[in-house]
């Protein structure tokens, strides 16, 4: 355990990397997993299908979305825990959620010998809020075509709507 007391900006480099490729990884699976699951699901949608299953879909979808954050901080948490850095696991993983989403206003901080976890926890985060951030408006693209097609449907059944001159 002393040479992990001992300032090494390698190893925490070496350390961190493999950790946020890791992070990485599970994120992309689970972005792949989501988005199939969605796609699934997006097929059976027309423009029958009733609003609140279509809004079911995209709670549905954003709750995985964010289930999968939180699945990604809890394995920055464990090893920063299991280390000893920041005994306890609550503290850990408050440490590490806020790193990941770059807040990084927290009381509970890294030995000074390990604070370079801190910024690699934070590009993780940054990486994969990005991916997210992605995926969610391809998700409320297919949204918009949807409504896109709806309003069509309205105007082809001759009922008013926005823009059409009726009052």
């Amino acid at each position: 355990m002393d040479a992990l007391s001992a300032p090494n900006p390698v190893l925490e480099i070496v350390l961190g990397t493999l950790t946020l490729v890791v992070i990485i990884f599970v994120h992309g699976a689970g972005i792949r997993s989501i988005n199939q699951r969605f796609s699934k699901s997006w097929v059976h949608v027309d423009h029958a299908t009733p609003h609140w299953r279509v809004n079911l879909l995209l709670a549905l979808t954003i709750g995985a979305l964010a289930a999968l954050h939180f699945a990604e901080t809890l394995l920055w948490a464990l090893p920063v825990s299991l280390l000893g850095l920041i005994p306890s696991m609550r503290d850990s993983y408050y440490y590490v959620l806020q790193s990941y989403t770059t807040l990084g206003e927290g009381t509970v901080s890294l030995p000074e010998q390990w604070r370079l976890i801190g910024p690699i926890i934070a590009m993780s985060g940054l990486f994969t809020f990005g991916w997210t951030a992605s995926v969610l408006v391809s998700v409320m693209t297919e949204f918009g075509k949807l409504d896109r097609l709806r309003a069509e449907g309205l105007k082809d059944k001759g009922q008013a709507g926005p823009g059409s001159g009726a009052s």
